[in-house]
C-alpha cells in the first residue's frame, strides 16, 4: 500500500504573495508643504509606508508553525499505523486463503464466502485511505489558516505602532523582486511573534 501523502510544505502555500492591507491612513488631501514634508520624515526615517516580511524566514523561526507541524506529522504517523496494520492483516489473510484453495482444504461454496469477504475488505482499505487521506489534507489546510490568521493579527498589533500602509510577503522567486532592506521588518516580526505565542502557551488550558 502506498503512504498516505501530507504536503506540510506551508512556505509555498503561504508565500504566494499574501498581501496585508492594515491601515490606510492619512487618506485626506495633503497641502504641497505637508506633502514634502512627508514624504522628507519618510526618507529620515529610512522606513517608508510599505514593508515586507520575509515568509520563508518567518517559517524557519516561528515556534507556532513547528508546533502545529509537530501534531500534524503526528497524525500522519498514526494514520499510517493504522493503515499499514489494516494491510498486513488483509495480506496474511488472502495468503491463507491462496494456500487453502491449493491444498483443498475449503469447500467451493466457502470459498467463494472467503472470496467474497476478502474483496470487501479490499474495498473497506480503499475507503480507509482516502478517508485517511481526506482528513489529513483539510488538517493541514486548518493549520495554514491559523497561521495566516495568527500573523495577520500580530501585524495589526504591530502596525498600531510602526504605522505602515502595506506590509506584504517577499520569498525567493516571489512577486517582489527588489526592497530596501531598511522595509525589512521580519526578525521584528519574528521576535515579537514568537514571544506573543509564548505568552499564549504558557496559559494554562481549560480542561
Amino acid at each position: 500500500m502506498k503512504r498516505v501523502n501530507l504536503i506540510l510544505n506551508i512556505v509555498l502555500v503561504f508565500a504566494v504573495g499574501v498581501l496585508f492591507v492594515l491601515h490606510f491612513t492619512d487618506k485626506e488631501k495633503l497641502s504641497p508643504d505637508q506633502t514634502e514634508k512627508k514624504s522628507t520624515e519618510s526618507i529620515n526615517t529610512g522606513m517608508g509606508e510599505m514593508a515586507y516580511i520575509n515568509i520563508d524566514t518567518l517559517m524557519n523561526n516561528m515556534d507556532m508553525f513547528f508546533d502545529l507541524r509537530s501534531k500534524l506529522v503526528d497524525k500522519q504517523k498514526n494514520s499510517e499505523a493504522e493503515l499499514n496494520s489494516r494491510s498486513k492483516d488483509f495480506e496474511k489473510s488472502a495468503t491463507d486463503f491462496q494456500e487453502k484453495v491449493k491444498k483443498g482444504l475449503i469447500t467451493r461454496s466457502r470459498a467463494q464466502e472467503i472470496e467474497q469477504e476478502l474483496y470487501q475488505e479490499q474495498q473497506n482499505l480503499i475507503n480507509l485511505k482516502d478517508k485517511l487521506s481526506q482528513e489529513l489534507a483539510e488538517e493541514e489546510q486548518v493549520m495554514n489558516r491559523q497561521l495566516v490568521y495568527y500573523i495577520t493579527d500580530y501585524l495589526k498589533e504591530y502596525n498600531k505602532e510602526n504605522k505602515y500602509q502595506f506590509i506584504i510577503s517577499n520569498s525567493l522567486a516571489g512577486p517582489l523582486l527588489y526592497a530596501s532592506d531598511k522595509q525589512d521588518i521580519t526578525n521584528y516580526v519574528v521576535e515579537g511573534i514568537n514571544a506573543m505565542y509564548a505568552k499564549e502557551r504558557e496559559k494554562p488550558k481549560d480542561k
